[in-house]
This record gives C-alpha cells, structure tokens and sequence, in this order.
C-alpha cells in the first residue's frame, strides 16, 4: 500500500500575552512598557509597535466622549471600546476597565460584569480601582479564573471622595494605608497593580513589597512598568496643561491641525480633487 503523505500549511502566529506573562516580567527584571487605547486603528498600531499590555481605560469618558470624569462611563461603553481594542491587538494583553458601578454594588454585581468584559469582548484581564476595600472583590474575580489587575493611589473613580484629583500618599498615615492596600490586592490574588499619583518613594517601597507587577502613572521610575494615556502621549489632547507625569513624545495636535488647513484650502480653491483622485 503506497504511503500517503499530508501537506499542511503551518501559519506562523507571535503568541499572545497572557497576564502570567506579565507577571514572568517583574520576575526576570523586565520593565513592561503599557498604553491606553480605545479603538481598533490605535490599537493595532501599538500592537506592532510591540507594546505587550494594552489597557482600555474608563479614561475613554474623559479623553473620547468628553466627560468631565470619567463616572458616566457605562458597561456597555467598555464592552463597545474593548471589543474593538481586541481586534486591533493581535499579541498584547487587552486589560479592560471595570467602569464606576460595574463592581461596588455588590459581589454577584461584579463577578456577572466581570464575566460580561471577558466574554463580550474578548479582553484577557479586567482593572478594578480600590485597595482594601476592593480586596474581596477582586478575590471574587479571580476565583472565576478571571485575572484581575489592581489600581490604587489617585483612583479616579474617587475624584469626589478625594476632593479632586490630587496626589495620594503625601502624609504618613495616608503612605501606611497606601502600603497595606498594595499587600491586600496582592493577597486578594490581582497579577499586577497600578500605583497611580503617588510619591516615587512610595512607589519604590511598594514596588519592592510585592511580588506582582507595579505599573506606574504619575509614581516615579521605580515601578516594574509605565502607563500613559495614549491621547496624551501621542499629543493628541484637549487644550490645557497636561499633568506633570505626562511625557509628549508626538505632537500630533499640530500634525492633525495642519492637515486639515492644507484639506480646507484645497478643497474652497477647487484644487482636489485633481485629475489623480478622480476615476
């Protein structure tokens, strides 16, 4: 009997982060560089550009829809924004915001929209803002297999408890606190945090204090890795100073403005399009 030989195309694929990833990298000593998006074109552009965690913030209220904070965001905003974000993210890790409501309610509350970010969208981790008093809830998460990462210091979600949004952590008291959230998200079972608005010697006396991740926005270079919001780093912002940790590696407001002058030109001069834009 003659033997018969299959052919197969093997399709060579890069292979996805996972959050078990992320936490390997503290382990060996890599940084982990992260950005925010909200779509799939930036998305996809900071997937090849190599960025190994994506994180689709509730910031998308703020720097998207042009809320005032970052409150109104609903979950099926997040579902919607996210849904996208993983598409155009081909090996990053998608973490997705669990927004303001989707968690504080009550247990039940949270693990079913927990369930809803990673089923509807396809994300691999969901973000939840709270030290201790998010603790529980963020084991309750994760006892569903689903990987939480933490988010203290500056919590957005808490612009009105704080009083606005100012730098955590200056005070001893305030300092002690922050140290003991951080153990119990790590306790809680969360693979990586967010240390966000709080003071470099802080952020490095944390950092050094637990075994997961600490990813750093406003909190100094001793954190295991860095967050930026893209709009802001990318220089595609609202008008106004821009907050003291932000970095503007582009400036694309001025890229944007003035392409769309040389469009508005041609166009009322009747020079596009020309004959080449034409069929």
């Amino acid at each position: 009997m003659p033997k018969i030989v299959f052919q197969t195309s093997i399709e060579t694929t890069m292979k996805k982060t996972t959050a078990p990833d992320i936490l390997r990298m503290k382990a060996e000593g890599k940084k982990i560089p992260v950005l925010t998006a909200y779509g799939f074109q930036i998305a996809s552009l900071l997937d090849n550009a190599g960025i190994p965690l994506i994180i689709v913030g509730d910031s998308l209220g703020m720097v998207e829809a042009g809320y005032d904070t970052t409150l109104p965001v609903t979950m099926d905003e997040m579902i919607y924004h996210t849904r996208s974000v993983v598409r155009g993210a081909g090996t990053a890790l998608v973490v997705a915001d669990m927004p303001f409501g989707s968690y504080q309610a009550s247990l039940d509350e949270a693990r079913t929209n927990a369930v809803r970010l990673i089923k509807e969208t396809g994300a691999g981790a969901v973000k939840l803002e709270g030290g201790i008093r998010s603790a529980e809830t963020v084991k309750a998460i994760v006892n569903m297999d689903i990987p939480v990462m933490g988010h203290i210091g500056l919590t957005p979600q808490s612009v009105h408890a704080m009083g606005g949004y100012k730098v955590q952590g200056k005070e001893a008291w305030s300092r002690a606190a922050l140290a003991q959230d951080a153990l119990a998200i790590e306790k809680a079972g969360a693979f990586a945090m967010v240390l966000e608005g709080i003071p470099a010697s802080l952020a490095k006396e944390i950092t050094a204090s637990v075994k997961i991740p600490t990813i750093g926005i406003g909190a100094g270079v001793h954190c295991d890795g860095q967050v930026l919001v893209v709009n802001d780093m990318l220089g595609i912002a609202m008008s106004g100073r821009a907050p003291k940790f932000v970095k503007r590696y582009a400036d694309l407001n001025k890229v944007i403005s003035s392409a769309v002058k040389e469009y508005i030109k041609e166009v009322e001069a009747g020079a596009f399009p020309s004959d080449d834009e034409s069929y």
